[in-house]
């Protein structure tokens, strides 16, 4: 027919798959040329795949594929990317004619489309969009379902935050009730933050070595961070908190002595006006207050004979930055310091960076979907007063069942996984 589009499934360069990234409003950094240079440092083949209409993308994905027992195992996590849902059916398709071509035994999809909205709380905003689970299930991919937690070591819950319309000046007024003076009262500590040069990787490794061990997941390794370092450049900030002691017990040296001024006063307004009971009652406030800072200033000594007067690293996170979003990756922090909240002040800096840089959403990922409070993590991000999206999770196709359950039959046989 004349004038009729031509329309395919194909392979496409890395340069077509970045132009068709610029124009998408929704994309996670696991759909970046970064993180496909990391995979094949990682020893994953690459590849970038598309649905044209025309000359025009219509959906792009990068899949990257790794040898398993009688073939290849591939995988789009977090894709595809789209400019139009229209031909998102026709581009599953391919993608399953593409596995079977390639020689793959195993096919996964984790698409990053969200499937219902919550509020922080974790009450739903939306409705749930089933049709986007029908779409590929009537194609012939299996769904491992709905999941909570953690399935596969990746979370389908993300707790995200909407940065549009939020300049640097009142980011900490757009916290929550608890956020805001959980900010304020860290920005009283004298913590600096300080990004890591990749020499220091190591730094950030024995963080998350010891949050992993304690926590009991499993950790990277260090020439992981390495090759991320590498493959994103200025898009990841490897960043830790420190904190010298000497100036913390500077920092409530200086602070008591000002509040001692303020008692001083008030006490001798108090002389004059010895039954005024507003007064009374400051300076009760004021004096317990400055009897807090005998005790901060008995736990500041403490530290300074364990530590000496070196910067000590209290926490620590890697974010990432695409056009479309801030992602705070991994992290860790030692539980002795604790009581500095040296976290919320690393969530601030990448907000405040994301605005810098033009982003307007942020990406705290993971949360358990869990919402009877046992959820921490939760907890935590919800002092930033985000909302939640719900991602659907795996679906996996079969190019060639029987010879699959062969494998996995014969696998369990020997007694591997």
């Amino acid at each position: 027919i004349l004038g009729r589009k031509k329309m395919s499934f194909i392979q496409v360069t890395k340069e077509e798959f970045n132009t068709h990234a610029q124009q998408v409003s929704e994309r996670s950094f696991m759909q970046t040329e970064e993180m496909a240079k990391l995979l094949e440092k990682r020893g994953f083949s690459i590849s970038y795949v598309a649905w044209k209409e025309g000359d025009q993308i219509e959906v792009s994905a990068i899949v990257y594929s790794m040898p398993m027992t009688g073939g290849l195992r591939m995988e789009v996590n977090c894709g595809p990317i789209h400019s139009s849902v229209a031909h998102l059916s026709d581009f599953y398709q391919g993608l399953k004619d593409y596995a079977k071509a390639n020689g793959a035994l195993e096919l996964l999809i984790k698409p990053y489309d969200t499937y219902q909205t919550f509020d922080s709380n974790g009450e739903p905003t939306s409705g749930e969009q089933k049709q986007l689970i029908s779409q590929l299930t009537d194609l012939g991919y299996s769904f491992d379902g709905l999941q909570t937690g953690y399935p596969g070591g990746e979370p389908d819950w993300h707790y995200v935050k909407d940065l549009s319309g939020i300049t640097e000046k009142d980011l900490i007024k757009s916290f929550s009730k608890k956020g805001k003076p959980l900010v304020k009262k860290a920005k009283t500590f004298g913590i600096k933050l300080k990004k890591l040069k990749r020499d220091e990787l190591s730094i950030f490794k024995e963080i998350t070595s010891a949050t992993s061990d304690r926590r009991e997941y499993s950790d990277k390794s260090l020439d992981y961070y390495q090759d991320f370092y590498d493959a994103f450049g200025d898009n990841a900030d490897f960043m830790v908190a420190t904190l010298n002691f000497q100036d913390y017990f500077d920092h409530l040296e200086s602070d008591q002595a000002k509040l001692g001024a303020r008692i001083a006063k008030l006490q001798a307004d108090l002389e004059d006006n010895p039954k005024s009971e507003k007064k009374q009652n400051q300076l009760r406030e004021l004096s317990s207050q400055f009897e807090t800072f005998d005790v901060r200033k008995g736990e500041a000594t403490a530290f300074i004979d364990k530590y000496g007067q070196e910067d000590i690293v209290l926490a620590g996170s890697l974010f990432v930055y695409t056009p479309q979003e801030a992602v705070y990756l991994f992290s860790g922090s030692y539980p002795e310091f604790n009581k500095f909240y040296a976290p919320a002040l690393l969530q601030e800096y990448v907000m405040t960076q994301a605005i810098k840089r033009g982003i307007d959403f942020y990406n705290f990922l993971g949360i358990m979907g869990i919402f009877d409070g046992s959820d921490g993590v939760l907890r935590f991000k919800q002092n930033f007063n985000g909302y939640i999206v719900r991602k659907m999770g795996t679906f996996r196709y079969y190019p060639q069942p029987l010879k699959y359950k062969a494998i996995q039959g014969v696998k369990k046989l020997l007694g591997r996984n």
